[in-house]
C-alpha cells in the first residue's frame, strides 16, 4: 500500500503537511505514517535530570502524534501508522524509507517565512537526489482550501 511519511512537530506547517498527505492518501488509496522525532537532549551532568528531560520530550512527542492521528482520523477516516523515534532525524527518516518499500513519498512542511526547517533544509539540499522516493515540500503559508485543491 502506498504510504506517505509525514514528519510532524508542533509547528503549523507540520499540520499543513499532514493535511496534504492525508488528502493524497485518500485519493490514491494509500495510507499515512506519522513520524515524530525526539531530539537528543544536551548532556546534563546529573543522570536523573537527564532522564527526566528525555522522558518529558518523549511524552510531548507521543502526545503530539496522538493528537495528529486523531485529527487525521476525524478529517479523512484514515488510521495512520505512528512512529516516535529518538535521535538524528535525517538518519531515522532514511532508515525508515530504506526498510519500508511501501513508503511512496516523504512529506514535509516548510515554514512560511525565514528558515524552512531542519528537515526541509536537509532533504532539499545536496543529497536530495539520492532518496528512492520523492520529497513533497508543502509551503506553510497555504490555507486549507489551497491544500485541498493541490492535493
Amino acid at each position: 500500500m502506498r504510504t506517505y511519511l509525514v514528519v510532524i512537530d508542533e509547528s503549523p506547517e507540520a499540520e499543513i503537511a499532514l493535511r496534504f498527505a492525508a488528502r493524497r492518501a485518500v485519493k490514491t488509496g494509500g495510507n499515512v505514517e506519522i513520524l515524530a522525532l525526539v531530539p537528543q537532549p544536551e548532556f546534563v551532568q546529573w543522570g536523573g535530570v537527564m532522564a527526566t528531560i528525555e522522558d518529558e520530550a518523549l511524552h510531548r512527542a507521543e502526545a503530539l502524534v496522538t493528537r495528529a492521528a486523531g485529527t487525521l482520523l476525524s478529517e479523512s477516516g484514515l488510521k495512520p501508522a505512528i512512529t516516535v523515534q529518538r535521535g538524528d532525524g535525517a538518519k531515522i527518516i532514511r532508515k525508515m524509507i530504506a526498510e519500508d518499500s511501501n513508503i511512496a513519498a516523504l512529506v514535509l512542511g516548510a515554514a512560511p517565512s525565514g528558515a524552512p526547517g531542519p528537515m526541509v533544509a536537509h532533504f532539499s539540499g545536496n543529497d536530495a537526489g539520492s532518496l528512492p522516493v520523492p520529497v513533497f515540500i508543502i509551503p506553510g503559508g497555504l490555507d486549507k482550501e489551497a491544500i485541498d485543491r493541490l492535493s
